[in-house]
């Protein structure tokens, strides 16, 4: 079947929005992804023609991205393996070129920024300290209430900013706290708050908020009644960073990095953060098994069995 990488391209992505439910940010990639290829393939004067692309054109196309950083480059490589794969299984080429090729991008293992406990009760304190210093009837007063209810349910269940953003109204039981997370690939995980101020939060938040979040749709919102966008949670993070006087680049995801580490370090089953985290492989999980300088020096320490040496002189 003759096909151009145009026709296949919107064929893809398609496939990925009606069939797979993948998430916007994920499409927005893709296109993104696929354009660059598609410029490659003009530039270089090679065929449109999908069944005429080979390994050799994805190999020159490794060379045009070996200027962006290993993630980049793995990431642009997965979608087009994604495509070939997605053409391959429609009968729409006779065969995938990525079958015979063999790629290796080392990416460097870069640990993520973390928080200690201390520091993240420092940043609740000013989130907290920040709303009690207004009344009810404040202007500003609701936006602290969000604003806090956003931080706490961050570090109460580890979610992604982008699932915390597409959270429904739904999605959340305020009376059994049990809240339904959808993630990548739209698969779903079930993640229980216990912790009481934490509801309580929730739920001040959403009795002020509950004629404009049914208007939306969506749990989180703006002041214009809108989705909370993910920029404004980091936007708010890095106020109450500052304001806790916490010299870190804090983001949305160090919040996740820290749930995870923190719960390791109460030696909670490795599985069952996967569960939380919704990582569909332990593998990814596994980069918070870690430990900080500081756990390490405390450990070693208190617990290494040479301090109950004891030698006579």
């Amino acid at each position: 079947m003759n096909m151009t990488f145009t026709t296949a391209h919107q064929s893809f992505i398609d496939h990925c929005k009606f069939e797979k439910n993948l998430s916007d940010k994920t499409i927005e990639f893709y296109e993104i992804d696929l354009k660059q290829f598609q410029s490659f393939l003009k530039s270089n004067n090679l065929s449109y023609q999908v069944s005429e692309i080979d390994k050799f054109a994805l190999k020159g196309y490794l060379k045009r991205l070996s200027h962006f950083k290993p993630k980049t480059i793995k990431r642009k490589l997965a979608t087009l393996k994604a495509l070939f794969n997605f053409l391959e299984f429609e009968d729409i080429i006779p065969f995938n070129p990525f079958r015979k090729l063999r790629v290796k991008i080392k990416e460097p293992q870069v640990l993520p920024t973390l928080m200690n406990a201390y520091e993240v009760r420092k940043i609740f304190k000013a989130a907290y300290t920040a709303k009690e210093q207004l009344t009810a009837s404040d202007a500003n007063y609701l936006i602290r209430v969000r604003d806090v209810a956003v931080l706490e349910l961050l570090f109460a269940t580890g979610v992604r900013v982008s699932e915390l953003c597409d959270l429904k109204d739904q999605n959340i039981n305020l009376h059994t706290g049990v809240i339904s997370i959808y993630g990548k690939g739209s698969k779903e995980r079930l993640i229980q708050v216990c912790n009481a101020d934490v509801l309580n939060i929730l739920r001040e938040y959403r009795s002020h908020f509950e004629e404009a979040i049914r208007a939306c749709g969506f749990f989180f919102i703006n002041r214009l009644g809108k989705r909370l966008s993910d920029q404004s949670i980091r936007g708010l993070i890095r106020r109450y960073t500052q304001l806790a006087a916490i010299d870190k680049n804090i983001t949305p995801h160090t919040f996740r990095h820290t749930f995870a580490t923190l719960l390791l370090e109460e030696d909670v089953d490795i599985k069952y953060i996967q569960h939380f985290l919704g990582h569909s492989s332990i593998a990814t999980t596994q980069i918070y098994t870690h430990v900080n300088s500081a756990k390490q020096q405390q450990i070693l320490s208190t617990k290494h069995p040479r301090n109950g040496f004891e030698f006579g002189s």
